[in-house]
């Protein structure tokens, strides 16, 4: 004789995972409320800027430190170049490298401000929709 049974076990951890993956994939879009788009809104204009000012200062410090190479190293004659005319070189390039490391500052200021106006229609609209 056969003995056919049901068996089934039940794991709530797994059920839970396994819902959350089907909402990924089934679930309308969640509608973004107003103060959060907001505040998103006001952090993309200073992500933008800080990004810039980053990107500026890395490649500035990276100038500065190859000008530091060449200027205190032997890298210069392995290019080529007389021990003065590499010293020349770096000191012109760590120079430059100081430039762009001191103008990463007015860069995230003058970034920032070309995306505040940018965005403040935006912020104002939004802004005023939940003052009200």
């Amino acid at each position: 004789m056969q003995n056919d049974h049901f068996h089934y076990s039940y794991n709530a951890a797994q059920q839970q995972e396994i819902q959350a993956i089907r909402d990924k994939y089934t679930a309308a879009p969640k509608q973004e409320d107003k103060l959060a788009q907001l505040r998103r809104l006001d952090e993309s204009a200073t992500n933008k800027a800080a990004a810039w000012s980053i990107a500026v200062g890395v490649i500035g410090a990276l100038v500065m430190g190859s000008g530091m190479s060449l200027a205190m190293t032997d890298i210069g004659a392995m290019l080529g170049l007389g021990t003065i005319a590499a010293f020349g070189v770096g000191i012109v390039a760590g120079l430059c490298g100081i430039g762009l490391i001191c103008a990463a500052y007015p860069v995230y200021n003058r970034v920032l401000l070309r995306e505040r106006k940018r965005i403040a229609p935006q912020i104002i609209r939004l802004s005023d929709e939940l003052l009200q």
